[in-house]
């Protein structure tokens, strides 16, 4: 079965990817990149994935292997968003 991150947790990387807000990506395995959120992907199996605009150029990430999200963009709405413990099925 698919996961899914929880809606509320899904809104705020809608509102990263609607603003345009610059990004660090922490990942569960603890790796980080950082670049504009531009659009959340599904594929075919019904993953999502957020399309971060970097400088070595796009990269999708999968949102079930996000941690955190932190918000580099100066007066942005939020500046931080944790995600571990937080996927339904």
């Amino acid at each position: 079965m698919t996961q899914h991150i929880s809606c509320d947790l899904h809104d705020y990387i809608e509102v990263a990817c609607m603003y345009g807000y610059q990004v660090r990506l922490i990942l569960k395995d603890q790796s980080t990149m950082e670049g504009k959120a531009k659009d959340i992907l599904t594929d075919a199996e019904k993953r999502e994935f957020l399309l971060l605009e970097t400088s070595s150029g796009s990269q999708q990430v999968e949102l079930i292997s996000l941690d955190k999200m932190e918000v580099l963009t100066p007066g942005a709405r939020f500046s931080e968003v944790v995600f571990s413990g937080a996927c339904e099925s």
